[in-house]
């Protein structure tokens, strides 16, 4: 098992592939994956159903509770696409090492197609859009590393994360 110095923390719109590349990341590292989404909805239920009760501030505060304690441990995280959103879990990435992971509209279409993502109820990619350009300045701030994911292998773009946390390892 690696021994990471601090927690690997993928953030970027949704269907950049966080939770794919993670997973990958962190079994190649030999550390536990946690996705912060998933430890919402197994704790709490699903996510469509807690913006539904909860509204966006009560999940975005369920969501900086999930991201603190996943944080605090040497894992990989993959992050919901609207967690950098709040300024307390912006905070909290402060002692991670975070990699952005962007993708195309045009990428990005097929990923989201058909998403029961409570965000894009609406318009789809429109909405899509408007919250990635939304997003962006936030995600940029935040990335010590930024890689797109629109054309390139999942495998490569995890081979460059392995070979960038590299560099963090005791």
């Amino acid at each position: 098992m690696t021994a990471l110095a601090k927690a690997v923390v993928l953030i970027g719109p949704m269907g950049a592939g966080k939770t794919s590349v993670g997973k990958r990341v962190a079994k190649a590292l030999g550390v536990p994956f946690i996705d912060t989404d998933r430890a919402i909805a197994r704790d709490h239920g699903p996510i469509p159903a807690l913006f539904e009760s909860l509204g966006e501030p009560g999940f975005r505060a369920l969501e900086r509770d999930a991201v603190a304690r996943a944080v605090a441990q040497p894992v990989v995280v993959s992050l919901g696409g609207g967690a950098v959103l709040d300024p307390s879990t912006r905070s909290l990435l402060e002692s991670s090492r975070v990699i952005l992971l962007t993708v195309t509209p045009e990428a990005v279409e097929s990923r989201i197609a058909g998403s029961d993502r409570p965000l894009l109820h609406h318009d789809g990619l429109g909405a899509w859009m408007a919250i990635a350009e939304e997003r962006a300045p936030i995600y940029a701030a935040l990335a010590d590393l930024t890689l797109d994911t629109s054309h390139r292998p999942l495998s490569h773009v995890v081979d460059d994360i392995v070979e960038w946390v590299g560099t963090d390892l005791p």
